[in-house]
């Protein structure tokens, strides 16, 4: 019997959703006994951990013809053609395309090892209707790409510019998976506050929160990923005031905490427009939570500079920090700019790192003794509307929606 396509996915959780879909494509299509490798080009190291991620596949699987896609592969597509390991690259748009799959299955296909066009002349994202990650919580692409530059991201160049699924399309995947009794949906693109901008009268991504909680009326739990807090427009600001069914939680792409960076990074905001938005979502829905994107050692960094963005850490009231100490990407205007030396850029990733560890336990501390309604991701694991982890003490049925009330903590999650 031969067996199944194997995929492993690299990166960021939309990787993970397509990688749902083309798992679905793959098999309608036959491909059977192929190793696909989904990759990140976020970072220079993550384009070493796909590499490194090949090779040991190939061990694993002698004789699996390796298929490469995703955001290196779209970057640096003769990177991965070079690789002896390496059957075919497919591009970002390719991967998506139910006719790609059909073609690798067909036993006539040919020796075409790169099917990567320009990720720039497309126009459309698709809505892939997919079950969902495991039974807890599913997650619904609205958006992909993105028209803004920063001066250290390579992704646009990845993903092209800025496409949204239209919101019909949305809602009906929602209802969907409502249907196979899934309790929380999470919006997922790479620049979610640009949705809207290329579909007719331009609505705006708070106008899609609130069809989505108008129309799918049964739907307990709507959460938003990333999004950057400069371009939250008043409708989505309304809808973290009065929606309950909409999680008081948002990651911001924040990035930096001092103003001269901030600009040299090419960003669309300063310090003190950050401040302000967390300052007015906190005031609309006390109890919301952030989290955030910072990258440490960006090129010209002070240690003054740096400081601003330990500052942001409390003026911003931020619980969870996601930390990138700064890696050039070749192509990147930031590339070209004086680097910082790399041990000092290590030195205060881990700074900034303790900082938000330090603000984690702080959060942690302050839910002792309440109640939360939390969402079990597995039999002692769930997440409260706050995304924040809990482990139970007894087992909890997978993918239900408890009352717990929180006993304590033990540094990275709260306990119940």
């Amino acid at each position: 019997m031969t067996a199944p396509p194997i995929f492993a996915t690299l990166g960021c959780r939309l990787n993970a959703y397509e990688s749902e879909a083309m798992a679905e494509m793959a098999r309608g299509a036959g491909l059977d006994g192929a190793v696909i490798v989904n990759t990140c080009a976020v970072t220079a190291e993550a384009v070493r951990k796909a590499r490194q991620e090949i090779r040991r596949l190939s061990r694993e699987h002698p004789g699996a013809p390796i298929i490469v896609t995703g955001c290196a592969a779209q970057t640096e597509p003769e990177t991965f053609a070079a690789m002896p390991e390496v059957a075919r690259v497919l591009g970002n748009h390719e991967k998506m395309q139910p006719e790609t799959w059909t073609r690798l299955a067909a036993p006539d296909f040919g020796t075409e090892r790169v099917m990567v066009d320009d990720i720039m002349s497309v126009r459309e994202t698709a809505g892939h209707l997919i079950d969902g990650f495991g039974r807890h919580r599913a997650y619904v692409q609205v958006q992909n790409g993105c028209d803004h530059r920063c001066t250290f991201c390579i992704i646009p160049y990845g993903r092209g510019n800025s496409r949204s699924v239209p919101a019909g399309v949305v809602v009906d995947q929602i209802r969907r998976l409502r249907d196979r009794s899934f309790n929380e949906v999470v919006l997922t693109g790479v620049d979610l506050t640009s949705w809207g901008a290329d579909l007719p009268g331009q609505p705006r991504l708070g106008n899609l929160v609130r069809r989505i909680l108008r129309m799918v009326p049964d739907l307990p739990r709507l959460r938003i990923s990333s999004i950057d807090s400069i371009e939250a427009d008043p409708e989505l600001m309304e809808a973290i005031a009065t929606e309950p069914r909409l999680m008081p939680h948002l990651h911001l792409s924040l990035q930096h905490g001092d103003d001269l960076i901030l600009k040299r990074m090419k960003r669309r905001h300063l310090r003190d427009d950050a401040i302000a938005f967390c300052e007015e979502a906190r005031r609309l829905r006390p109890g919301i939570v952030f989290g955030a994107d910072i990258i440490a050692g960006f090129p010209t960094e002070t240690e003054a500079h740096f400081e601003n963005s330990v500052k942001l850490v409390a003026d911003c009231g931020l619980t969870f920090l996601h930390v990138f100490p700064y890696s050039a990407r070749q192509g990147t205007p930031a590339a070209r700019m004086p680097p910082v030396p790399g041990p000092t850029v290590r030195d205060r990733a881990a700074r900034l790192r303790a900082v938000g560890d330090a603000a984690l336990g702080a959060h942690l501390a302050a839910q002792t003794g309440r109640t939360h309604r939390i969402l079990t991701e597995g039999p002692r694991l769930g997440r409260t509307e706050q995304f924040t982890e809990v482990a139970f003490a007894v087992d909890r049925p997978e993918g239900a929606l408890v009352e717990a009330t929180i006993t304590g903590h033990d540094g990275a999650r709260l306990t119940a």
